[in-house]
């Protein structure tokens, strides 16, 4: 089934990014001396669409007045369109700040259409935007519900009805007959497809006859899809500067959006991010600050990306404010499959536990979430190494094995980063208590090739019947009257 969404964005102009729009203070902003736009705090001091700046700045002597800038408003509507690739890689862009999507063949895969709209509005609202949304089966059907604000139809019949109460002055090639429309009665476009069609093509122009056409499904449709560009690399400038680095997360959040629908159109995942926090220019300018997340596994999930950002900049502490932002992704492979089993995994699947360690990292540090890393080594403190959990391991490493006579020892659960050296009481070892022998001593005799150890190991009970792994130092060419010396290595759980 071939089906359409119009995503029609009419206050673009505002859309200049600032993480207190609603909050700051009031934003005005003008085309030809005279209000185009204007933020709610504005609107709740009287600022009126239309009015002069005189009358603005009379009203709010503190407002931002800012010129529209069709190159910014481009900027957005391509960001948008960027975002929109995750849903489907037929995106085309219309007139009058007016997006096209193709979803017929992503229904299924997101839920149906009532749920894809609500994901394709969430998108927006995450870009910082706000628009109307139309569903129809002609894309130029689409955009003129979107325009209207008119809702969804999905069947040919209903967008006839629909369509056929829209005013006739919507299809921009009739907007110049409009006091033509108006004199012969012409209100809706209904009445102007039920004129003689010589007649209106000769007034109107082909242009006209052949929009209709195509809105009511009655001609083909072709469109210039919008091509995601070969590298990534998104930035906004920001509207206000930012001292805390936790305010950067909406813009961030933006740009993520833009990551995860270029991913998709190119059917990539990522490894590794980093946000540019930009800094002041000029004389006391000074390198962005990097804000890197490396990830366990490769994603192209917005959802992951954002809590990941949002616990590392809770951590930056900012040494100049930040007037804009940039976000790469230099470490991509192709998109995998999410599972490759039939039935769901048992306790979250394997995705899920790389996205909890990924978020560990990102509120410990890299340094304080660590995995083992196994060596084949008769000392303790070599084979029980650990590394940082971003380290790659290779598959050989993490097999090794120790040789099976070592490997059916008991060994304690919990090795200590560094023996402690034990009392000594009446000739026995002491921790807290007496320790009893409670196993044969196990004699560890290597590393004589750079830190030799010579050690008897034994499993130690004391009297509240906790097992420890201590050993005794073997003297070697000591005199008769040293005395061997006792460390605690290890607690048996």
């Amino acid at each position: 089934m071939r089906l359409w969404i119009g995503l029609y964005l009419p206050q673009l102009p505002l859309e200049v990014f600032s993480p207190n729009w609603s909050t700051d203070r009031g934003v005005v902003v003008l085309e030809g001396e005279r209000v185009l736009a204007a933020s709610p705090l504005a609107h709740a001091a009287g600022v009126q669409i239309g009015m002069r700046r005189g009358g603005v700045l009379m009203l709010m002597p503190e407002a931002r007045i800012v010129e529209r800038s069709p190159e910014r408003e481009a900027e957005a509507l391509h960001a948008v369109a960027m975002a929109l690739l995750q849903y489907t890689p037929q995106v085309a862009q219309a007139e009058e700040s007016t997006l096209l999507i193709d979803i017929g063949a992503s229904l299924r895969l997101f839920g149906g259409i009532r749920a894809l709209c609500a994901r394709v509005r969430a998108s927006l609202r995450a870009l910082g935007f706000s628009g109307c949304l139309s569903c129809a089966p002609t894309a130029r059907g689409t955009w003129m519900l979107a325009r209207r604000r008119a809702g969804r139809v999905l069947t040919v019949a209903s967008l006839t009805r629909r369509l056929d109460r829209l005013p006739s002055t919507l299809p921009p090639p009739a907007r110049p007959f409009a006091a033509w429309f108006e004199g012969i009665g012409c209100f809706d476009i209904g009445a102007m497809r039920r004129l003689p069609r010589p007649g209106l093509q000769r007034r109107c122009g082909r242009a006209l006859l052949d929009m209709l056409d195509a809105a009511y499904g009655m001609a083909p449709e072709l469109f210039e899809w919008i091509e995601a560009p070969t590298v990534f690399h998104a930035r906004i400038e920001l509207f206000d500067r930012i001292e805390n680095a936790e305010q950067c997360l909406q813009g961030a959040q933006r740009l993520v959006q833009q990551l995860t629908g270029w991913l998709c159109a190119h059917q990539l995942a990522t490894l590794r991010i980093t946000l540019l926090l930009e800094h002041e220019r000029g004389k006391v300018a000074r390198p962005p600050t990097a804000v890197e997340i490396a990830l366990g596994e490769p994603t192209w999930r917005d959802e992951h990306l954002v809590r990941l950002l949002k616990e590392r900049l809770a951590q930056v502490v900012l040494e100049a404010p930040v007037i804009g932002l940039a976000l790469d992704a230099p470490q991509l492979q192709p998109m995998a499959p999410l599972t490759e089993s039939l039935f769901p995994e048992p306790g979250g699947s394997e995705e899920d536990r790389v996205r909890m360690l990924e978020l560990l990292i990102a509120r410990l540090g890299p340094d304080n979430v660590l995995q083992a890393l196994p060596q084949a080594d008769y000392r303790p403190e070599v084979a029980n190494a650990w590394v940082p959990l971003h380290q790659k391991v290779r598959e050989s490493v993490r097999s090794s094995q120790m040789p099976s006579d070592v490997q059916s020892l008991p060994r304690p659960t919990w090795i200590l980063a560094k023996p402690i050296a034990l009392l000594m009481r009446n000739h026995r070892p002491f921790y807290g208590s007496p320790l009893k022998m409670a196993s044969t001593p196990e004699r560890i005799e290597a590393g004589w090739w750079n830190e030799p150890q010579t050690r008897d190991y034994f499993i130690a009970e004391g009297q509240d019947h906790t097992l420890y792994w201590v050993y005794r130092e073997r003297i070697v060419g000591a005199s008769e009257d040293a005395h061997p010396r006792w460390f605690l290595h290890g607690l048996f759980g």
